[in-house]
């Protein structure tokens, strides 16, 4: 059984993940004039349609390739020596340190401590009716699941068949998946939580909610 509140106090004592930012293609880099230190943002708007922060132009063939942060968060690094360089597709330009959101921790932790079941391939995953009805009426925390028992439909080219659990028992605490989009193989589709771990968890995640600051 894994110490879910020790699990929590690791996150805070690093509570970020770097993130290496590399150069999509050959070419020769210009940096934007960041140093390492310098908060910058990420993508913004409401399909995160407004790119973040420039980090380099790449150019090739006199064609110039922005190069933008993923996210938000802090310059930890930014290799100023490879300025005006031809550099090959993949070299680290920069490593920005991204400070994790109440949400991130919230699934870093529940990835962590439940039970991934996951998607045998590539294709649309939907609940059973008899499960969906139940999540739509109370929430996912109101289906109990033991193995062998029938909960999502797989749909691949056009053809659908009943997938059936295989894990151990426990409620449904996590979904992963989105209706009408594929999901690859090995991808979690839901999360569940043993009975016995149940309580524990809501109480870290309450204190995710209440304690996490943003930064």
């Amino acid at each position: 059984m894994i110490d879910i509140s020790a699990l929590l106090d690791e996150i805070k004592a690093a509570p970020y993940r770097e993130i290496a930012i590399l150069a999509p293609h050959s070419g020769v880099v210009t940096f934007a004039g960041l140093k390492p230190g310098d908060r910058i943002d990420g993508p913004t708007g409401q399909w995160k349609e407004k790119p973040g922060a420039l980090i380099a132009t790449l150019e090739r063939e006199r064609n110039p390739k922005p190069i933008h942060a993923p996210e938000k968060g802090e310059l930890g690094s930014i290799n100023t020596e490879l300025e005006g360089t031809f550099v090959e597709a993949g070299t680290e330009l920069a490593v920005l340190r991204h400070m994790l959101t109440r949400a991130e921790v919230e699934r870093i932790i529940l990835k962590k401590t439940l039970f991934l079941f996951r998607a045998p391939e590539r294709a649309k995953y939907y609940f059973t009716p008899e499960v969906d009805k139940k999540i739509r009426a109370s929430d996912a925390h109101s289906v109990a699941v033991r193995k062998g028992m029938e909960i999502l439909i797989m749909s691949r080219m056009k053809r659908e068949s009943p997938l059936s659990y295989n894990g151990p028992d426990g409620v449904i605490y996590a979904i992963y998946f989105t209706y009408n989009e594929n999901m690859d193989a090995g991808a979690p589709l839901i999360g569940v939580c043993p009975p016995d771990q149940l309580a524990a968890i809501q109480d870290v995640i309450m204190r995710v909610q209440t304690e996490w600051t943003e930064k």
